[in-house]
């Protein structure tokens, strides 16, 4: 696990050690649209 805080030992270099690009590292998932969510909903009922 990525440590920010860490004192010693920058992000950079944790990624690296950990074998991912640092913008994954940033990236934050945009998650499920709505119409992707009632989709979902409806399927659920049917099964």
């Amino acid at each position: 696990m990525i440590e920010p805080e860490h004192s010693r030992m920058s992000i950079v270099k944790q990624c690296e050690l950990m074998s991912i690009s640092r913008s994954s590292y940033y990236y934050e998932g945009q998650g499920e649209s709505g119409f992707n969510l009632e989709l979902m909903r409806f399927i659920d009922e049917i099964f």
